[in-house]
């Protein structure tokens, strides 16, 4: 289940026409539940990559934030870590029962990790025009189980920034109504392919079908998602 705060004032977005988007950044608290800075860093440049990706639908994502109207600030404020024990105890059950009969079996309940983010987008003068506090947990029916610190936090990660680029989009909240279906640059984008605008390229590229193949065996983020070296913090 999603927890989040928002704030968004469409009539201030309505003249925007470029965006910026920031790296994302991992808080002081964030950081210590992680061992490693590189997998801290993929759940960051995760979040970066579907914000890109999501606000292209409107605006232009501009290289240079002295060119844009809005510019996007992100930060990880908790992550959650997901117990690798359990994760790799799940995928074994799943793996196994899938060969006794070929249906969906859930994950064990225990150990689920989960995520935090704080993100607003401003005008170049500073003014705020949307903000929001999110959180999420996994879910032991729809999240795969994947054998890695971040396994959960990198799945959520693409949630967060579909929900935030949303609400700059369409000037609402993303958590009423019925889901929509994506556009044509967004399954494009989340299938690996080029982004819209050149400006999302130092995200790098969604590793699309082959992460998500990954993703059923229990293989960690890290073995097929590989952010571009400027982005590790």
């Amino acid at each position: 289940m999603t927890k989040a705060n928002y704030r968004v004032a469409p009539t201030d977005l309505v003249s925007a026409r470029t965006i910026y988007i920031e790296p994302t950044k991992v808080s002081g608290g964030a950081a210590l539940s992680i061992s490693k800075s590189s997998d801290r860093a993929l759940v960051a440049n995760v979040i970066s990559r579907a914000l890109c990706a999501g606000v292209s639908d409107r605006f232009m994502v501009v290289e240079r934030k002295e060119d844009a109207d809005l510019v996007v600030h992100a930060t990880i404020t908790r992550i959650v870590p997901t117990n690798t024990v359990v994760a790799g105890l799940s995928t074994a059950t799943s793996l196994g029962a899938n060969f006794v009969a070929p249906v969906p079996v859930p994950r064990l309940p225990l150990g689920l990790g989960g995520l935090a983010v704080e993100a607003e987008a401003t005008t170049r003068d500073g003014k705020q025009v949307g903000a929001m506090v999110w959180a999420k947990g996994a879910n032991f029916v729809t999240t795969s189980a994947r054998v890695s610190q971040i396994g959960d936090a990198y799945s959520l990660a693409a949630s967060f920034g579909s929900d935030f680029s949303r609400m700059l989009v369409s000037g609402k909240t993303p958590f009423k109504g019925l889901p929509k279906i994506p556009s044509g640059q967004r399954i494009k984008s989340g299938l690996g392919g080029k982004p819209k605008y050149p400006a999302c390229e130092k995200f790098g590229r969604s590793p699309g079908l082959v992460d998500f193949a990954a993703s059923q065996v229990g293989m960690p983020p890290t073995w097929t998602d590989k952010q571009p070296q400027a982005q590790n913090q």
